[in-house]
């Protein structure tokens, strides 16, 4: 009869291409571990390389690099008898890469490997190689099942470890297979982006699996911000019944204990925060490491006084703190006095630096450069987007000088609908609210102020949202109520509903029509744009690959 097992889940927050430093974290992990009585030690999918590396797996001197960190882990754990662990990370396949000037194949696996008295007890090569949404796991890795690799079950103390790598367990034939060559305990490393509903989908899945085989799972996960993605932690653990045994805190790094014991698991569960916390963590976390892992030493926003901008800031202030955050007020001739005193009651409220820079002088010097060539007529939107431009100028100037990222203001709807203006309101490094719809952006800050101090303003929630380049302007001018766009946005873009079938669903025809032409039209607007944080399953990055140049109408 196996020996009771003490288990850790190392959910850990590593960077990409930082190869010592992540092999470190996981000593460090290992290190704890061992001291705190743990048998076996779990870290996520790829944790030595951090996940996605992208085109860097394609690069012969990385796979080398991982594989020298792999051994040097392994050398380290010589020093803790008795302790097993798992570690992610990519394996160049026997052969080596295959590749001509304008082809290639995949040049590796993506592997996990038992490490254990100083050295590689075993390695498992992951079998479902997904290729939708944000994955693109099929340009880089061979299947464990294309390069003629089974199951791999490890002996730990007398219980028998059956592993998989992420998507291997949302299908039926990497699990079995780990059954039937004698798993007593299914262990899966992952990392899989979050979205809102992520949570629950993973646990339901893996629940399904562990009823299907009749084994308990263990489901270690990565934690942390890397571009545009967000990993939420929340590793868990279920019975063989598909019970919720343990679950970790969501973006939160954390060394996580199960106890499994006569074929049962036991641990701590951390109760799943409320919708909305869990996408104001999201984008904090996404903000805190895109500065944070890319060096940047602060943030700096331009302030309007209006809803998206107020949310940008709370955001950052959360991730960064309000030492790091410069926000700068750029008033135009049609800036509303309330702008002024929101802008500057919010900042105040923050404890932020604030500046104001009225872009007026600037404003009249190029309607006087350009008068001659626009004799005649009538003002329009150029007039508007030169006002936009004069600020990304302003805050870019500022950016080069001190160092400090321009966090971008632009949600989702208008990146949809390009309510945006090119080398304008989207010049910036970074698109916190990109993938927030407007209706969530209001959402979000009235659920922000109820976490305590009121910090965003009321009349910024109550007021019209308004661009303010124009005399009297409103959204509504220009875009369909935002509670009927953001419900047509998320059919047809997130959901590849038809316009027909929008339309049945009971939505204006003319609607409808104007929604899913501006979101056509924009497509050049959106290449354009800096990189953003995921909080949907389909936001306009990696998983929305439109051409520009097209006449196809859905």
């Amino acid at each position: 009869m196996s020996s009771p097992l003490k288990i850790a889940l190392a959910q850990i927050n590593v960077v990409v291409g930082d190869l010592a430093g992540n092999a470190d974290r996981i000593i460090a992990q290992a290190r704890a571990a061992h001291a705190a009585g743990v048998d076996l030690l779990v870290t996520p999918e790829l944790a030595l390389c951090g996940y996605p590396p992208e085109d860097l797996l394609l690069r012969p001197a990385f796979l080398a690099g991982c594989d020298e960190q792999l051994r040097r882990v392994a050398a380290e754990l010589s020093g803790l008898p008795g302790l097993h662990v798992v570690v992610g990370h990519p394996r160049e396949r026997e052969g080596g890469a295959a590749r001509g000037r304008s082809w290639s194949l995949p040049p590796c696996l993506n592997a996990a490997s038992v490490l254990a008295g100083g050295r590689i007890v075993a390695t498992y090569a992951k079998r479902e190689l997904p290729n939708y949404q944000v994955f693109d796991e099929r340009r880089y890795f061979c299947s464990g099942r294309d390069a003629g690799l089974g199951a791999v079950v490890v002996d730990v103390k007398g219980t028998k470890l059956g592993l998989l790598i992420c998507e291997d367990a949302w299908f039926d034939e990497p699990a079995a297979a780990a059954k039937a060559a004698g798993a007593e305990l299914l262990c899966v490393i992952n990392a899989s982006p979050f979205h809102v509903g992520k949570v629950e989908e993973r646990e339901q899945r893996m629940a399904e699996r562990a009823r299907a085989t009749g084994l308990p799972l263990l489901y270690a996960h990565l934690v942390g911000g890397q571009d545009e993605m967000v990993f939420d932690g929340a590793s868990f653990a279920v019975q063989a019944d598909g019970q919720l045994a343990m679950r970790a805190a969501m973006f939160e790094e954390a060394l996580a204990v199960v106890d499994f014991a006569a074929g049962r698991l036991g641990g701590a569960v951390v109760p799943v925060p409320e919708f909305e916390a869990q996408v104001w963590q999201a984008l904090v976390v996404g903000v805190r490491d895109y500065l944070g892992k890319n060096g940047f030493p602060g943030a700096l926003i331009g302030l309007s006084g209006g809803i998206d901008s107020a949310l940008v800031l709370a955001i950052a202030v959360d991730a960064l703190g309000a030492d790091k955050v410069r926000a700068v007020m750029m008033p135009s001739p049609y800036t509303a006095d309330i702008s002024w005193i929101d802008a500057r009651d919010m900042a105040e409220r923050l404890g932020v630096r604030y500046d104001e820079m009225s872009i007026v002088p600037m404003f009249d010097a190029f309607n006087a450069t350009l008068a001659g060539e626009f004799k005649g007529l009538a003002a329009d939107a150029t007039e508007e987007n030169i006002q936009a431009r004069i600020r990304g100028t302003l805050l870019m100037a500022l950016s080069n000088k001190f160092g400090s990222i321009v966090l971008t203001t632009g949600n989702k709807s208008e990146m949809a609908t390009g309510y945006c203006t090119l080398y304008g309101d989207m010049a910036g490094g970074f698109a916190v609210i990109k993938d927030v719809a407007k209706t969530l952006v209001f959402r979000l800050a009235r659920w922000r102020n109820a976490q305590g101090a009121e910090i965003i303003p009321d009349r910024i929630l109550t007021r019209p949202p308004s661009a303010e380049l124009r005399p009297d302007q409103k959204d509504e001018d220009s875009l369909p109520p935002y509670a009927v766009l953001d419900a047509i946005l998320a059919r047809y873009m997130e959901q590849d509903q038809s316009i027909a079938d929008i339309v049945a669903a009971g939505f204006r025809p003319e609607d409808v029509e104007r929604v899913t032409r501006l979101i056509k039209i924009n497509e050049y607007k959106r290449r354009q744009a800096p990189v953003g944080i995921r909080i949907t399953h389909r936001g306009f990055g990696r998983d929305w690959r439109y051409p520009i140049t097209s006449r196809f109408r859905a």
